[in-house]
Protein backbone atom coordinates (compact mmCIF):
# COMPACT_ATOMS: atom_id res chain seq x y z
CA UNK A 1 0.00 0.00 0.00
CA UNK A 2 1.36 3.32 -1.13
CA UNK A 3 2.46 6.00 1.69
CA UNK A 4 -1.06 7.80 2.97
CA UNK A 5 0.10 11.14 4.72
CA UNK A 6 -0.71 11.58 8.22
CA UNK A 7 -4.07 13.88 9.08
CA UNK A 8 -2.27 17.08 9.93
CA UNK A 9 -3.82 18.95 13.15
CA UNK A 10 -3.22 22.36 14.32
CA UNK A 11 -0.31 23.49 16.10
CA UNK A 12 0.17 24.12 19.64
CA UNK A 13 -0.64 27.72 20.75
CA UNK A 14 1.44 30.02 22.65
CA UNK A 15 4.41 29.14 22.04
CA UNK A 16 7.16 32.11 20.45
CA UNK A 17 7.37 32.45 16.66
CA UNK A 18 10.73 31.08 16.43
CA UNK A 19 9.65 27.98 17.51
CA UNK A 20 6.82 27.35 14.38
CA UNK A 21 9.60 28.58 12.11
CA UNK A 22 11.98 26.05 13.43
CA UNK A 23 9.41 23.38 13.98
CA UNK A 24 8.37 23.82 9.90
CA UNK A 25 11.77 23.82 8.62
CA UNK A 26 12.26 20.79 10.61
CA UNK A 27 9.46 19.13 8.87
CA UNK A 28 10.44 20.54 5.47
CA UNK A 29 13.48 18.90 5.67
CA UNK A 30 13.03 16.05 6.57
CA UNK A 31 10.30 15.97 3.53
CA UNK A 32 13.17 16.46 1.14
CA UNK A 33 15.51 13.81 3.21
CA UNK A 34 13.18 10.96 2.59
CA UNK A 35 12.69 12.47 -1.24
CA UNK A 36 16.20 12.30 -1.69
CA UNK A 37 16.82 9.14 -0.02
CA UNK A 38 13.88 8.07 -1.99
CA UNK A 39 15.47 9.19 -5.38
CA UNK A 40 18.75 7.46 -4.51
CA UNK A 41 20.87 10.01 -2.98
CA UNK A 42 22.35 7.95 0.28
CA UNK A 43 25.44 10.22 0.88
CA UNK A 44 24.65 13.69 2.22
CA UNK A 45 27.73 14.34 0.00
CA UNK A 46 25.61 13.67 -2.93
CA UNK A 47 22.80 16.22 -1.67
CA UNK A 48 23.88 20.03 -3.12
CA UNK A 49 21.94 23.12 -2.18
CA UNK A 50 21.31 22.87 -6.29
CA UNK A 51 20.02 19.08 -5.89
CA UNK A 52 18.04 19.63 -2.89
CA UNK A 53 16.40 22.81 -4.76
CA UNK A 54 15.45 20.63 -7.39
CA UNK A 55 13.95 17.76 -5.44
CA UNK A 56 11.94 20.52 -3.75
CA UNK A 57 10.93 21.28 -7.04
CA UNK A 58 9.76 18.05 -8.08
CA UNK A 59 8.12 17.22 -4.82
CA UNK A 60 5.96 20.32 -5.08
CA UNK A 61 7.52 22.06 -2.04
CA UNK A 62 8.53 25.94 -2.11
CA UNK A 63 12.50 26.19 -2.32
CA UNK A 64 13.92 25.71 1.18
CA UNK A 65 16.79 28.05 2.15
CA UNK A 66 20.39 27.49 2.88
CA UNK A 67 20.08 26.48 6.30
CA UNK A 68 17.32 23.72 5.71
CA UNK A 69 19.73 22.53 2.68
CA UNK A 70 22.04 21.85 5.92
CA UNK A 71 19.75 19.94 8.17
CA UNK A 72 18.57 18.04 5.45
CA UNK A 73 22.50 16.88 5.29
CA UNK A 74 22.24 16.68 8.70
CA UNK A 75 19.77 14.49 9.01
CA UNK A 76 20.99 12.07 6.09
CA UNK A 77 24.16 11.85 8.01
CA UNK A 78 22.63 11.15 11.36
CA UNK A 79 20.24 8.60 9.94
CA UNK A 80 22.62 5.91 10.05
Amino acid sequence: MPYVPLEKRPLPPGRPRDWYVTHNRRLKAMRLAIALLDSGVLVPNQASNVRIRTMAETVGIHPPSDTTCHMVRALMRYSR
